[in-house]
């Protein structure tokens, strides 16, 4: 079983940039695709972006693309997530997942295991 826990989150002006962190707590964690996904109040999770095995393949929501990158170092056991050029609308809690084969990972019922999630609060 893998755990994934994440951290950066915060309070951010509008324009500002956060770096959120996922931790696995395994070595395999270089087998596994991973995806961010966020959850604002009263909506439904929203896949953000996702990242093969070895960082050749990745994919963004339209809404963040140009604005977020998503990496991951496999020897460190740990995915990122830079937000740059923050809106409020981006305010959300923050999860990390990760998923045994890459496929359409826009999709929450791929994953596998999920952290706990870090809020993000961007004021206007």
């Amino acid at each position: 079983q893998v755990q994934l826990v994440e951290s950066g989150g915060g309070l951010e002006q509008t324009g500002g940039s956060l770096r959120l962190s996922c931790a696995a707590s395994e070595r395999t964690f270089g087998r596994y695709a991973m995806g961010w996904f966020r959850q604002a109040p009263g909506k439904e999770r929203e896949f953000v972006a996702a990242i093969s095995w070895n960082g050749g393949s990745t994919l963004y929501a339209d809404s963040v693309k140009g604005r977020f990158a998503i990496s991951r170092v496999n020897a460190e056991n740990t995915l990122y997530l830079q937000m740059n050029s923050l809106k409020p609308e981006d305010t959300a809690i923050y999860y990390c997942a990760a998923a045994k084969r890459w496929g359409t990972m826009t999709l929450t019922w791929i994953y596998d295991y999920w952290g706990q999630g870090t809020q993000v609060t961007v004021s206007s």
